[in-house]
Formats: C-alpha cells, structure tokens, sequence
C-alpha cells in the first residue's frame, strides 16, 4: 500500500469512527470530542517522544510519577509548553477506559493538569483553555455517567486504533492531516458554520502562495480572522519552516474555533514559542501592534458582518482606518478587514485576501476605500475564482492581493472562473489551476479572457471599480450561426407548414362533406 493510499484509510477510518461513536448526537457538536481526544493523543505521544529522546531503554508511560523531579518538569515546560505525567498519559488512560467508573471526571482532571502545568511560564497563554470545549460532563454525551463513560471510552479507543506509526516527522504529518481532514469533514456538513472557521486546503494554498510570492524569507506571517489556523498553516507546509522566521500570528473572535486553531498548530509541530493566537474582535479590539509589520498576510476574513463602524467616533481616527478618511459601511465591514491588513503589512510584504465581490464594484464610502487604495497604488491583482470553491457559500469570490512594493502603477485583474474541478458537494481548484494562475500572478502578462494588467488612469475613469469583468472580457463561447442558411431553412419550414394546413382542411373538408375554403377558386 502506498503512502497516498495508507493516508486515504487513515482519514476513511477516522471519519468512520467520528460517526459511528457520536450515535444520534449531531456531527456539529460532536467534533469537539473527537478532535479534543485526537489532539490529546498526539500530544501525549509527541511528549513521551520528547522525554525519551530517542533512547529505547526509556519507556515513559512505564515509569512511575514519583520520579518526576521538579527540574524535570520545569526543563520539560519551558521546552514543549506543557507537562504531562506518565500516568496522565493518552495510552494509559485508554488501556483502563473501558472500566473506569470515574473516566469522565478523570479526563477533566488531567486536562486541568496539562493546562496548568504552564502557569507561571511563557507558555500559559498557549496552552491555557485548550481543553475547555472537551466538556465530560456534558449530557450531549449522555443522560448518566455510565452512558457518559462509555462514549468517551469508545471515541478513545476509535482514537487509539488509528495506525500513525512510529513518532516521526511522517507521524507528525499523519497527525496534522487527520486533524485538518476531520475539520474539513465537519465544515463540510456542517454548511454555514463550518465555513466561517476553516479554509479548505486547495484555496489555502493559493492565498499562502500569492501572499509569499517572490520572498526568500518572511519576518512572521499573520492571519487577522485566522479561524481554525488553516490558511497559516498552509504557509508552512509550502515553504521550508526556516524562511518564516518569527513565526505565526492570528487572531479569532470565536472561541472554540480559537482553541481549535491553537491545537492546530501544536498538531502541525509549531511549538508555543513560534506561534501567537489570540482571542477577540480583531476590528475593535486588535491584537500584534507591537509586532507588526508583517511580511505576508493571509486571510478569509467572514463576508459582510456587522461591525461597529461610524457608531464609534473614535474609529475614524484609528490609524488603520483614518487614512482612507472613511469607514466601512456598518453593515458590511469587509473593507474594514482589507484595511487592518493593509495597515499590518510591510514594505516588503503582500497580503492576499478572500472577499465577497459586491465590494468592489458598490458606491458610497466602498467606492471611496476604494480610490484610496487604487491612488496609493495598494492594489497588486484582483482574482476572480469559480463558485461553490467554499463550504457554505455557492457565491464566487475574489481574491484582492495588496502590496507596498509594486514597481508600476497598473492593477492586474485575473478570471480564474473557469478553473476548477467538480466534485460532490464543492468545486476544488487542482495543482495545475493554482500553478496558471500563479504563473500570469508572476508574469503580469495579459492574455486574451483570462489576464490583463490595466493603467491606473483606466481604472481611476471607471470610477475606481475593480470588478474583474470589467477589464477581462468573458470568453464567448456561443455557437456561432450562420443567419443566412438559417433564413433559408426557415422558408422552407414555413412553405412545409402552409402545405401541411392545406392538406389538413381539405381531409376535414371531405369529413365533413363540404368544400374546403378557397377550394372553389
């Protein structure tokens, strides 16, 4: 069995688990445990691996707590972030799950443990409430402890089931993927609301792509509405770690969805000390100005929400957003989202973003961000990609790419609608679609329905609107017809026809016994 086909059981085992243990409880609610326990074992294993250093005579789970120094725990925490005693191990637990009166107060407790073992260290922030979704006393798991019990046993031992192999750095990416697999299932079926915390892969790859085009490295990279972290990530898994110097930065006002995106990154093996992910309303309330700025921005930010806007006076005035001299509409920031970024970015950097397309061609104050990006010369490509490529939403978005560097002043506008392949239940864009669009992102040549490079004043005399049809003009594919054989055609259809009635009044003439009309003459 090849390693592309061990990965495919892997994931079709694991998504046959997480159904066959959640029973009649909905998949939506349900992911928590199934992820929570996955994300337990690895870094269970990933801390057993650690302490062994390698050494086959030293089998952690085997030793007994008490010879855990204090020194021991202290070097292990500032190294990995957490501590986790022998007995606390994932392996130990499951090897008693099944007849452990107390496993869903046990779980709590070593989930405290693990979470507390940071206090006091630099990793506190990272590490603390990462299991507070993981709720073992929760009746979506049952009425009665026992019913409790045996749920969490049985996601435990599906869990443990899983063949990972040895822990190794193919191990590790068995793990990451299964995490980022079973996410995709669940936003998947989830519709909605599993779209506003994860980017499916093959778009990921285009924005950390477009974002780190061109750059041999990057201080740090950012993601201002990071969801479940899987555009950040992407950025790691298509570049070599080294480059992306100081690490991953992100920001998510959702609070499962920000503990899952801290998992995530532990799952992918970016230690604590390498990444940043904080929680709040990355627009009224914004994290990293001390870290800013930053060399490649990545973000899909949620689409025409709600935001505070002119209700607070105070926003006009912030330096993200006075510039432009006017806010977002209140009813649709998006243009607030494109801003803080923009204001985020580097001299060096570009940022590339997922956004709905009614910004880019609407009036009022959008018009006017608008002018403001185009007359300072932000505004490096507009992409326009096919429908249905997002769980949730069939509408066809566009990616605004911004940059601080662009050596001319003409705004490329790319169609990438045709791009796409059709699967079930999505449109997934495939590796050749990403590498054409990526290589007329490079080129900035223009190409008949597909690509042009239009000047600024062309741009700036159609009202500033970057509607990608504005400036590509759609392939016609119509069939082409020949008027004059057509006429042809339908004179002779027409004398069949007149033919036709003159046959039928005279059978209906006879019928009757009368004349038919005209008959006579």
């Amino acid at each position: 069995m090849t390693s592309t086909q061990q990965r495919a059981e892997l994931q079709r085992r694991i998504w046959q688990i997480a159904n066959e243990v959640r029973g009649a409880v909905d998949g939506w609610d349900f992911k928590q445990y199934v992820l929570g326990t996955l994300f337990y074992r690895f870094i269970s294993e990933n801390f057993a691996a650690y302490i062994e250093g390698g050494d086959d005579s030293i089998n952690y789970a085997k030793l007994d707590d008490a010879v855990i120094t204090p020194d021991i725990k202290d070097d292990a925490v500032k190294t990995k972030g957490y501590f986790i005693y022998p007995s606390q191990l994932f392996a130990k637990v499951v090897a008693s799950a099944a007849t452990r009166e107390s496993l869903n107060t046990d779980l709590a407790a070593i989930f405290t443990a693990i979470e507390s073992s940071a206090n006091g260290y630099d990793s506190e922030r990272d590490i603390k409430g990462l299991f507070a979704d993981f709720d073992t006393t929760s009746n979506r798991l049952g009425n009665t402890v026992k019913d409790k019990n045996i749920r969490l046993a049985a996601v435990l031992k599906g869990v443990a089931g899983l063949n990972f192999g040895n822990f190794e750095g193919s191990h590790i990416d068995l793990f990451g993927d299964a995490y980022e697999f079973l996410i995709s299932n669940y936003a998947s079926n989830a519709g909605k609301s599993g779209g506003e915390f994860f980017t499916p892969q093959h778009v990921s790859r285009l924005i950390a792509q477009l974002a780190m085009h061109g750059q041999t490295s990057a201080n740090k990279i950012y993601d201002p509405a990071c969801g479940s972290g899987s555009l950040l990530l992407q950025a790691k898994k298509h570049f070599d770690a080294h480059i992306i110097e100081d690490g991953f930065f992100g920001q998510e006002l959702n609070h499962t969805t920000y503990n899952l995106a801290r998992m995530n990154m532990f799952l992918h093996n970016v230690n604590y000390d390498k990444f940043n992910i904080q929680l709040g309303d990355t627009l009224t309330g914004p994290h990293f100005g001390d870290d800013k700025p930053f060399d490649a921005i990545v973000s899909n930010p949620p689409y025409s929400v709600k935001w505070v806007g002119s209700d607070d006076p105070t926003l006009i005035n912030d330096d993200r957003f006075a510039p432009a001299g006017v806010l977002a509409p209140k009813s649709k920031a998006d243009f607030a989202f494109v801003l803080h970024a923009l204001s985020y970015l580097s001299s060096k950097g570009r940022a590339a973003i997922v956004c709905f397309p009614g910004i880019f061609y609407r009036g009022g104050a959008e018009q006017k961000i608008r002018q403001y990006l185009v007359d300072n010369n932000y505004v490096e490509t507009v992409i326009a990609l096919a429908p249905n490529l997002f769980y949730g939403t069939t509408i066809a978005v566009t990616i605004l790419v911004l940059s601080k560097h662009k050596p001319d002043t003409t705004t490329q506008f790319i169609d990438a609608g045709s791009l796409f392949k059709k699967e079930t239940n999505n449109n997934v864009l495939q590796d050749s679609h990403i590498e054409r669009i990526m290589q007329v992102f490079d080129s900035k040549a223009n190409v008949d329905h597909f690509a042009q490079s239009v000047p600024f004043e062309k741009v700036a005399a159609n009202d500033y609107n970057l509607s990608v049809s504005s400036y590509v003009v759609a392939k016609d594919i119509r069939e082409v017809v020949d008027i004059a054989q057509l006429n042809a055609e339908l004179k002779i259809t027409v004398a069949k026809i007149d033919k036709l009635r003159v046959d039928i009044d005279a059978i209906v003439a006879e019928i009757e016994g009368t004349e038919p009309q005209g008959a006579a003459a």
